[in-house]
């Protein structure tokens, strides 16, 4: 996850009402971090939420996009202050989202962080401690942290 995230990539109390809402402000902060505009990354997101949702179960929604002008995979994490309605395939509210951007070329690298995060975030007791944790520092911590400790 170290070459996703960076601790400015945390939203570590999104206050987001819809999802739409969630998505621009995680359009925003990714802007910040790539460069890119908001609203292309705000539009590639909604694109693909229209093939299906990304609210994966359990709480949490993985959106990701493809942009030609990015350099690498890029990942924003938010956990929301209260859980929204995201469509999600298990019709749970979420509250934890990882986004994740990638350059539009990057196939298999896409498709691997996307496993990554997919992996790391079906783990039930990594998502009870990201949900009791409330700063940028401590979320980033746990989302790098057993990385190390698997390569280790």
């Amino acid at each position: 996850m170290i070459d996703l995230i960076t601790p400015q990539a945390i939203l570590p109390n999104l206050k987001a009402g819809s999802k739409k809402q969630a998505l621009q402000d995680m359009a925003r902060r990714a802007a910040e971090l790539t460069g890119q505009h908001e609203r292309a990354i705000f539009d590639v997101l909604l694109e693909r939420e229209r093939l299906g949702t990304t609210g994966v179960g359990h709480g949490i929604a993985i959106p990701h996009g493809k942009l030609p002008s990015l350099e690498r995979v890029w990942g924003v994490f938010a956990r929301l202050e209260r859980p929204i309605d995201y469509d999600a395939i298990d019709e749970q509210p979420v509250d934890l989202i990882f986004l994740l951007l990638a350059p539009e070329q990057a196939g298999a690298d896409h498709l691997k962080a996307l496993a990554r995060v997919s992996r790391l975030l079906r783990d039930q007791s990594m998502c009870e401690k990201l949900r009791g944790s409330d700063s940028a520092d401590a979320i980033y911590a746990l989302l790098t942290q057993q990385e190390a400790s698997h390569a280790a």
